[in-house]
């Protein structure tokens, strides 16, 4: 029965295969390779093509090759079911999405939708499907707010950077953590991973065995895929179909894919099973400098729109178009995973030199928008004035930081009410610094005076006391205990709000705040707590406390900074190693160079033998949340370590993780500044990777060239991540307050909106003709109704979708004092984009 089942298959001919190509000008893509495209279509009426090629590749043919450009154009005007031509994957940058937070993926989208726009006005969207793991857990909401009704989980040949978690079957209802469903065709549950392969499933050419799999499970139609490298000159990949169809994504979701029976998947993040070359230096900068210009240009963005409303200025978008275009081209997925590959001859630069260069463009960019540059202003000795941005939409009183001028003498900082506010003077690098106590309103801005006085700054009562090695640590919040005798670890963390908890596990055998690693070229594990380190107490005033540890991880000289401050709840650690020469860090084995591309054991993707900060908790019954691009999930890994291809686990910290107690009670949250791992294991212990040297992927030795930089912070808190507001905290760390220079004249304080609700983000604030975009996002499970109060005089509202069509009217409700307020509701982990009309 089962033969006759096949057979009757095999003569319907109901095997279906994608086929197209992906890269691009910065990937590859060479000249003249758009007429090669335009050739095999003209030769091959069979074929169909799916298209993941940079945008900006449009750009450069237009310009290079125009005749093969408009020749091109012809396919791509039928964009109708029948069509020979879709695009696939618009996004600007190529990103892998998994690792790059919320506001960026929706830019990906937006601008090289745009992009392709531009040179094909009939172009649609309606399938994403990638050739590399590029997927991230909240892409139902996202993607069909662009207009999306399907898409693929799929990546068979391309699987270097990871690949999906096998579920189901034909055609399933992928549901992300809002609710949002979209229509997928996963990576079958019978999608096996090619054997002697490190970078294919059983997809990549519709193998008998993949096929045959396939009816088996009771898949009627399957589909194989393979998106070719742009520069491949084999025009259809699999020839001529003899017993198989050719299809676009549309075609085959809409025309012949089994819409029946579908089951839903809960999809998260560890459903991406993916893993890079985590804690090499290379790829830590990469993701640092990415992370920073991220931060920035949100930030600038909203600034730049807040001073066009209080100064009743048109609001003109489009500034920061150039800033963005730099940033998501820093994040294409190839900076991550060959960083090495020289992606500019003539320059000779790296991916890893052009994310600098395209980052440092990025945030030159926002700052001379905003004349962050010009310190004019500062460097006064006669005063200044300077005014307090505030991003999201809660007021915050936070210690802002100003660096001054060396003449100006015993520094005082007037609020706008007249009034003195504390301030503490600091120096850093040989810079002098002024902290002082700032109130700032929702999404708005204050003033403040700064100028000279006769009066000194009083020094307060110390925070620190000593006795013998142990440096202690008292204010409201936190006893802190450092052990110098112990390279300075924390031996003991009590949280005295928490109900004096000891966050330590002070039985463990490790250290909390110990940096360990195992160092294969002498074969041993080195330390920080191995050596004897010196503690100094750098600041201690009003408003902050910073010590400084200076240690040895073996011959490798450390200097870590720990600062706390007032109004602050997280525990701020900066470390710098200054390693001797390459030192060879986290292999088990003499991995060799030229490995084969086979083999299924690589050296780098063990994160228990890099270099990690760990974390011993003293928490009983353990789980771990983490948070992904407009996402939350709870980690169902007992562990997070891996060794082969063929068993990678999701151990990826984009922002944050959390380590909490079974029942809520108590936790732990690790914020980290850039994308990288973090392990957790049965014992209770968490880890933070932060360095890898050995061989990486393809055989390239990723070394250690210099210093490395870490910086990560910790919060103790009592509840949920939730209800303790971890992703708030999150925020207010990548978006502290910003103090601009500002000599003109000084106006009162102005607020846009505020949200009465606690855990709302305001992810994005932009300006579209002659309106204002806000876009919020919902991380808090308590309150699923969104009341946005405007202080500005509002003519309409709308909701509208990413793609910016205009989904409804919403209502205005008038209030006192002036208030325009807005009521929507928004699931946990929703995302919502309101367009403002001003009077």
């Amino acid at each position: 029965m089962m033969l006759t089942l096949l057979m009757l298959h095999a003569d319907a001919q109901n095997k279906f295969f994608i086929d197209g190509y992906h890269g691009g000008f910065w990937g590859h893509y060479p000249v003249g390779y758009t007429g090669f495209i335009a050739d095999k279509l003209e030769e091959n009426s069979f074929w169909k093509i799916n298209l993941e090629i940079e945008p900006v590749t449009w750009d450069v043919v237009q310009k290079n090759d125009l005749t093969n450009y408009n020749r091109f154009k012809t396919f791509v005007k039928d964009q109708s079911v029948k069509g020979r031509v879709e695009f696939v994957n618009p996004s600007y940058g190529q990103s892998y999405l998994f690792n790059i937070q919320g506001e960026s993926v929706i830019r990906q989208f937006e601008i090289g939708i745009k992009t392709i726009k531009a040179h094909f006005p009939e172009a649609e969207f309606y399938t994403y499907s990638s050739e590399e793991p590029c997927f991230t857990s909240a892409l139902p909401q996202i993607l069909k707010s662009f207009g999306y009704r399907y898409a693929s989980l799929k990546n068979p040949n391309t699987c270097w950077g990871g690949y999906t978690r096998a579920f189901g079957g034909e055609l399933i209802k992928w549901k992300g953590s809002d609710g949002s469903v979209l229509l997928t065709v996963p990576r079958y549950e019978t999608e096996a991973l090619l054997q002697n392969s490190t970078w294919q499933t059983q997809a990549w050419n519709n193998s008998e065995a993949y096929i045959s799999a396939a009816y088996r499970y009771g898949i009627q139609n399957p589909i194989g895929m393979c998106l070719q490298d742009a520069g491949w000159e084999n025009g259809p990949w699999l020839g001529k179909p003899k017993d198989f169809t050719y299809k676009t994504w549309r075609d085959y979701m809409e025309n012949t894919a089994d819409k029946t029976d579908l089951k839903t998947w809960n999809f998260n993040q560890e459903d991406v099973q993916v893993s890079l070359v985590w804690g090499a230096q290379v790829l830590q900068k990469i993701a640092q400098n990415t992370r920073i210009a991220e931060n920035k240009i949100t930030i600038a963005e909203k600034i730049d729109a807040i001073n066009a409303v209080a100064n009743k200025s048109k609001l003109i978008g489009g500034k920061f178009d150039a800033a963005w275009q730099n940033l998501l081209l820093a994040q294409h997925h190839d900076s991550w995973i060959v960083p090495y590959n020289i992606v500019n001859k003539e320059k000779r630069w790296s991916w890893a030199d052009a994310v600098t260069y395209w980052t440092d463009q990025s945030n030159h960019l926002c700052d001379s928008i905003l004349n962050i540059a010009d310190k004019n202003a500062s460097e006064n000795p006669n005063g200044f004035n300077v005014r307090v941005y505030n991003s999201q939409a809660y007021a915050r009183k936070e210690i802002a930081k100003i660096q001054l001028d060396q003449r100006l003498t015993n520094p005082i900082v007037i609020g706008q009410d007249h009034k003195k506010v504390n301030t503490q003077l600091i120096t850093e690098n040989g810079n002098r610094f002024l902290l002082f106590e700032a109130l700032a309103p929702a999404l708005g801005d204050v003033h403040y005076s700064i100028k000279p006085s006769k009066t000194k700054i009083a020094k307060p009562i110390t925070h620190i006391s000593v006795k013998g090695n142990l440096y202690t640590f008292n204010n409201e919040d936190y006893e802190i205990a450092f052990n110098a005798a112990k390279g300075g670890i924390i031996e003991s963390l009590i949280a005295k709000k928490l109900c004096n908890k000891q966050f330590v596990d002070q039985k463990s055998k490790r250290s909390f705040n110990e940096m360990r690693g195992y160092f294969y070229q002498d074969s041993t594990f080195y330390s920080s707590k191995d050596q004897v380190a010196k503690i100094t107490v750098v600041e201690d005033g009003l408003l902050m406390t910073r010590l400084k540890i200076e240690g040895k991880i073996s011959n490798h000289a450390f200097t870590q900074y720990i600062t706390l401050k007032k109004y602050d709840s997280r525990i701020d650690v900066q470390t710098t190693v200054n390693w001797q020469n390459n030192a060879g860090i986290g292999q088990d084995y003499a991995q060799k160079s030229g490995w084969k591309a086979n083999d299924l054991k690589k050296a780098f993707y063990n994160d228990s033998l890099k270099l990690q900060a760990v974390f011993p908790l003293n928490i009983a019954a353990q789980k771990v949340y983490k948070n992904a691009a407009f996402d939350v999930m709870e980690s169902r890994l007992k562990n997070t370590y891996f060794n082969t291809w063929d068993s990678i686990k999701n151990n990826v910290l984009v922002n944050w993780v959390d380590v909490s107690d079974h029942d809520d009670h108590y936790g732990m949250a690790l914020l980290n500044d850039h994308t990288t791992s973090y392990a957790h294991n049965e014992t209770g212990i968490l880890g933070l990777t932060l360095q890898y040297s050995g061989v990486g992927l393809w055989g390239r030795n990723y070394d250690i060239k210099g210093a490395s930089q870490y910086h990560y912070a910790l919060f103790p808190h009592r509840n949920k991540w939730d209800k303790a507001e971890v992703w708030s905290q999150s925020i207010t760390w990548n978006e502290p307050l910003q103090v601009v220079t500002n000599n003109k004249e000084q106006k009162p304080s102005f607020s846009l909106l505020q949200i009465a609700e606690p855990g709302y983000e305001i992810s994005s604030l932009t300006m579209e003709d002659g309106a204002l975009l806000f876009r919020v996002f919902n991380a808090n499970a308590v309150s699923n109704n969104l009341n946005l109060n405007f202080n500005i005089p509002i003519k309409k509202a709308e909701l509208v979708e990413l793609n910016h069509t205009k989904s409804q009217t919403l209502k205005l409700l008038k209030k006192q004092n002036g208030i325009t307020a807005v009521n929507l509701p928004i699931p946990q982990f929703g995302l919502r984009t309101i367009k403002i009309y001003l009077q």
